[in-house]
């Protein structure tokens, strides 16, 4: 078991511990309850204070806003300093609105949330899904990344995640508990990707989120908006395996009309057989496609560039 979450044979369930009620949890408690009861205050009215608490955060977040920084010099060094600066502002705003947006799903009426919500291009997914073709989505690290898939299991589909597990047991069992409300499956990447295969092959959707640093040994250097990235480029072996096929997805969440906007883009139906740089390289294609139109959705403060080619310097490291 680790933080919380009990180990079976195809998933990782959320189990409560005794422990936190022990008052080391009593601040996280606070916290839980206040996106809670914020979660029935309608969005027109939360969301420009909680944009305003999250842009206020993000200028205290030092290193967090500085990962960001250089994600976007890297990768958009077209804008100037001023249009980054205010991309980084406004993501630092979507973060608490989109908190209480999927606290909103997993604590209310179900069909009055659908009705602020939007799908672009589903009709891509309905003709897989008339075919009875599995499907993986490939949906880049988005704040309101798993509202689509607490939708979709919402809806009756079966859909099967990985997810890495929170650093405080407490926030990590709520936010599974959460992400659980509809049904599906849980993988944690800690015991790796067959689980998550397993399930596809059972005819679970697969929800995967192809843009984080896994590292040089298994990961291609490919092109990534204005820089290169080590992409692992996994997805490719997983189609063959799963018989799948992938659809790119992306969520956005408009706060001025307190609307979720889910854009769903054609299969990459250019994988089948293709080698693991062709597969790497059109994977950041479909990330920046969907990521470009709507630049502060994106959860820029993750260290995307860590790995870099031999010579290349550490772009995160403060130069002094």
């Amino acid at each position: 078991m680790e933080n919380g979450i009990k180990s079976q044979t195809t998933e990782f369930i959320p189990r409560f511990r005794p422990g936190f009620l022990s008052p080391r949890y009593w601040g996280i408690w606070c916290a839980i309850g206040l996106i809670a009861g914020a979660a029935y205050v309608p969005a027109r009215w939360r969301d420009p204070f909680l944009g305003a608490l999250g842009r206020l955060s993000g200028k205290l977040a030092r290193g967090a806003r500085y990962r960001a920084e250089v994600n976007l010099k890297y990768c958009l060094p077209e804008l100037s300093d001023a249009e980054r600066e205010k991309i980084i502002d406004d993501m630092f705003a979507l973060v608490p609105q989109s908190t209480v947006l999927m606290a909103e799903l997993a604590c209310r009426d179900t069909e009055q949330f659908k009705k602020r919500v939007f799908w672009h291009g589903e009709q891509a997914i309905e003709d897989l899904k008339a075919q009875q073709r599995n499907i993986i989505f490939l949906v880049p690290h988005g704040w309101a990344v798993d509202v689509p898939a607490m939708l979709m299991a919402a809806s009756g589909q079966k859909v099967a995640a990985m997810f890495h597990n929170q650093r405080n047991d407490l926030v990590d069992y709520m936010w599974n508990l959460m992400r659980r409300r509809f049904g599906g499956r849980m993988h944690t990447r800690n015991d790796g990707i067959k689980p998550f295969i397993y399930s596809i092959r059972e005819g679970y959707w697969g929800y995967y989120l192809p843009d984080q640093d896994h590292g040089a040994k298994q990961s291609e250097f490919v092109d990534f908006f204005a820089t290169y990235k080590a992409t692992l480029p996994v997805i490719g072996r997983m189609m063959k395996v799963c018989r799948a096929e992938v659809v790119p997805l992306f969520p956005v969440y408009n706060s001025k009309t307190s609307q979720l906007h889910i854009y769903v883009h054609p299969p990459m139906t250019d994988l089948a057989g293709a080698g693991e740089v062709y597969v790497a390289q059109r994977m950041n294609e479909e990330v920046e496609l969907l990521v470009r139109p709507n630049p502060e959705q994106y959860t820029w403060l993750l260290k995307l560039l860590k790995t870099r080619k031999p010579g290349d310097a550490d772009p995160y490291k403060r130069r002094t």
